[in-house]
C-alpha cells in the first residue's frame, strides 16, 4: 500500500552518503549536573557509509522512515524521524517525507550510524525546502537530536570536547586503512554510560595523540590512545575483548573499540596487511568492513 502511494506522490529526490566514524580515543574528563559526561574524543571519519534517499511526499499526513535493516523501519524513535520533527518545530513547515536508509554501517556499533543519518536528513530537509537555515541553527537542531550529530556536519578528523558538541579540526599526516570488526551483539550507549563511573579511567593523553597524528608517529599514538568506555562495554559484551586481541595478533598496533562499542578497529598504513587480516576474519561470524580514514 505504502509503495504504490509513494510511487504516485514522491517528488524532489535527494540522495546523499552518510559516513561512519571511529573514536580513535575517548577520554571521560568529568560529569555535568544533568548527567551527561564531559569528554575528550579524537574522531576520525571513515569512507564506510550508508546512503540516504529523502523525498517530499505531496499530500501525505505522516513521514515514513524505512531501512534495509527491518528493525529500524517505521520507528518514531528513529533519529531521522526525530530530526525532521525538530526541524518542523523550528521552521513550521507542513511537508512530510519518505526517508529510505540503505544500510552499510552496523547498528549499535559505536560508529555513529544513526547520528550520521540524522545529520544528512537535517541538511537534506534544509535544501529540499529551501529553508536557508544558518549553520548555527542546524547545529543547534543537531545537538538536540544527539551529542554525536554535529560532528557529521564537519566529517573531518577532529578533537571533540564538552559532551561532543565542541569541535576543532585536526591534521592527520598519513593515510590509514581501517579494518572494522563487530561482534554480533551490540552495546546500548545509554547503558554503557550509566555504569562507566564504576570503572577506572585510563591514562589517555589526548594532546600526544594529536601530535602523533600530525607527525605520522604510530608509536606515540599507540602509547597514549584509549577508550574509557571499553571496560564498561566489555562487561556487557565480553567478546569485544576477544576481537581486540585478534586484531592485535593479526599485527595491528593501533587497535581500539569505537564509542560505546561493540565495533572494534585496527588502523594501519599497510593496505596489504589490512586485506590479509580481512581475509583471515572473513568467515569468523563477525561483521567486517575494510575502509579508509577520511582526511
Amino acid at each position: 500500500m505504502l509503495k504504490s502511494y509513494v510511487l504516485e506522490q514522491l517528488c524532489y529526490l535527494e540522495s546523499k552518503k552518510s559516513f561512519a566514524k571511529i573514536n580513535l580515543s575517548l577520554k571521560i574528563v568529568g560529569n555535568r549536573e544533568d548527567g551527561y559526561h564531559l569528554l575528550e574524543m579524537v574522531n576520525l571519519p571513515l569512507t564506510l557509509h550508508d546512503v540516504i534517499e529523502i523525498n517530499i511526499l505531496e499530500g501525505a499526513t505522516d513521514t515514513y522512515v524505512t531501512a534495509d535493516d527491518p528493525t529500524l523501519n517505521g520507528m518514531k524513535s528513529n533519529l531521522c524521524h526525530q530530526a525532521i520533527e525538530e526541524m518542523r518545530n523550528v521552521f513550521h513547515f507542513k511537508e512530510n517525507f519518505l526517508v529510505q536508509i540503505h544500510k552499510e554501517i552496523p547498528f549499535a556499533a559505536g560508529l555513529g550510524g544513526g547520528s550520521s543519518n540524522a545529520a544528512v536528513v537535517i541538511e537534506s530537509v534544509n535544501e529540499l525546502l529551501n529553508l536557508k537555515a544558518s549553520h548555527e541553527q542546524l547545529m543547534k537542531i543537531a545537538l538536540k537530536i544527539g551529542a554525536d550529530v554535529p560532528f557529521f556536519f564537519l566529517n573531518k578528523p577532529a578533537l571533540l570536547t564538552g559532551i561532543g558538541e565542541k569541535m576543532k579540526e585536526i591534521r592527520v599526516q598519513e593515510k590509514y586503512h581501517c579494518l572494522l570488526v563487530k561482534p554480533t551483539q551490540g552495546v546500548s550507549t545509554a547503558a554503557c554510560y550509566e555504569v562507566c563511573d564504576r570503572f577506572e579511567r585510563l591514562p589517555i593523553n589526548t594532546s600526544e595523540i594529536l601530535k602523533g597524528l600530525e607527525e605520522g608517529d604510530d608509536s606515540l599514538i599507540q602509547k597514549n590512545m584509549g577508550n574509557d568506555l571499553q571496560a564498561p562495554a566489555i562487561s556487557f559484551v565480553p567478546e569485544i575483548a576477544i576481537v581486540l586481541k585478534r586484531l592485535t595478533d593479526l599485527g595491528f598496533t593501533l587497535v581500539g573499540m569505537s564509542g560505546s562499542g561493540s565495533c572494534c578497529f585496527g588502523l594501519t598504513k599497510d593496505l596489504k596487511k589490512a586485506k590479509e587480516a580481512y581475509k583471515r576474519l572473513e568467515n569468523s561470524g563477525y561483521t567486517i568492513h575494510l575502509c579508509d580514514v577520511i582526511r
